[in-house]
């Protein structure tokens, strides 16, 4: 059983070193669980969406047995993962994005959509988001050991075809506790809309902490300090 990591950061970002150690050290039984790989963009396309490459080349580095570099798109890389690199993936898990992908964010999300191109093959997936609160650090060990817990509780469940896991960490000050695990439903709430104009050129200055959301959605619980778990269907 392969399970295919990727994100939408790129292939060298601490994020996906995050995921990689979280899930290979995650409590799964063996039998669940033989191999992991590495298809990431060689670059940074946060923000990306479920943008696909089928107009031009897409050239392909194989840095090891287990990693590969894709000069390409989260989509992408999990289109070649699941048809040329390997027959026999079982999951999809993307992230950890630096940065949070709430309520909509996932239409924009090209961590998101890595795994909801898993999903449309039938094949179940995770992405993993931290939430960054403005300019401060993330506490990448911290992260990775909250991952491993959430990681090791969701391979375990049930889950539908067609169907993703959604997860946003909440940003913790180095005193606060763990956060909750709390399944809830994903915000439909627009993100703020807010641009400044220099000339004729508009910049887009939308807060992201600013934006609205109902009780008890990813948002609300994500930005309350816990670890917002929601599961989508296509």
């Amino acid at each position: 059983m392969t399970f295919i990591i990727t994100n939408d950061d790129g292939i060298n970002a601490p994020g996906i070193k995050a995921l990689w150690e979280a899930l290979n050290t995650a409590n799964l039984p063996l039998s669940s669980f033989n191999k992991s790989i590495i298809v990431a963009p060689q670059e940074q396309l946060s923000g990306c969406g479920h943008q696909v490459t089928t107009n031009g080349p897409i050239k392909l580095q194989c840095l090891s047995d287990v990693k590969y570099a894709i000069a390409g798109t989260p989509a992408d890389c999990t289109r070649i993962a699941i048809t040329h690199i390997s027959k026999d993936v079982k999951w999809v898990l993307s992230g950890i994005n630096s940065g949070g992908n709430m309520g909509v964010d996932v239409y924009i999300s090209g961590t998101v959509a890595a795994v909801r191109e898993a999903a449309f093959h039938r094949i179940p997936g995770i992405a993993l988001s931290q939430y960054r609160q403005y300019n401060k650090t993330v506490d990448w060990p911290r992260v990775t050991r909250l991952a491993r817990i959430v990681i090791t509780d969701l391979l375990k469940r049930p889950i539908e075809s067609g169907v993703f896991w959604n997860v946003n960490f909440p940003y913790l000050e180095p005193e606060a506790p763990d956060p909750k695990i709390i399944f809830c439903k994903a915000s439909t709430q627009p993100l703020p809309v807010a641009y400044h104009k220099e000339g004729k050129d508009f910049y887009y200055a939308g807060k992201y902490e600013e934006r609205d959301y109902a009780s008890g959605t990813d948002i609300d619980v994500c930005f309350a300090g816990n670890i917002a778990i929601t599961k989508i269907h296509l």
